[in-house]
């Protein structure tokens, strides 16, 4: 199974979370709607009639189907405890960096006519701030999945094949079909 670098972002976020998010459907619910500002917003963001989220929000129904609880619970958590989140990327961003662990596949070009065949690592790598900086502003802005690979290559060639740029100069490093990647402020 391939894990998005992504996902691994939006977690290390939640770890910094001060408090658990809503528990109930209803809980969340009305959280949304306080959000969001009405229960129209939310029935759009969700993909359900809005008096399907009127029902949630006084109690009738309970137990959302699974995948609308999913989408429930992820919206909830993308808006849960901004200011903390907000705080937790900068100081990612300026002072502490991150930690990747991952287990994926790296492969290696380096001077001219020479190469490394990819093959599965584990690697365990504390990134600057640089790159935490980079990777929560491509976040925000859309970047696609490759795009956020990439610069976690960038990251993990300088810092952990390149010694921060002390050895093996003009590596290159492709990384790729990422089995398990865990990301910590």
């Amino acid at each position: 199974m391939t894990e998005s670098i992504g996902d691994g972002l939006d977690r290390a976020l939640e770890g910094a979370f001060t408090r658990r998010i809503p528990q109930s459907a209803q809980a969340q619910m009305k959280y949304l709607v306080k959000q969001r500002k009405g229960t129209k917003p939310v029935d759009q963001l969700l993909g359900v009639s809005q008096r399907t989220v009127e029902r949630y929000v006084v109690g009738t129904l309970k137990r959302p189907r699974r995948e609308l609880r999913e989408r429930i619970e992820r919206e909830v958590k993308r808006r849960w405890q901004a200011q903390v989140r907000a705080k937790a990327k900068k100081k990612a961003a300026t002072t502490a960096g991150l930690v990747v662990s991952t287990r994926a596949r790296f492969g290696f070009t380096a001077a001219p006519g020479t190469t490394d065949d990819a093959r599965i690592r584990d690697i365990t790598q504390a990134l600057p701030p640089e790159f935490a900086d980079r990777l929560f502003t491509a976040r925000e802005q859309g970047a696609t999945e490759r795009q956020l690979q990439q610069i976690t290559a960038e990251g993990l060639a300088r810092m952990y094949f390149r010694a921060n740029n002390t050895r093996a100069h003009g590596l290159g490093v492709e990384f790729t079909d990422i089995e398990q990647i865990e990301i910590e402020l």
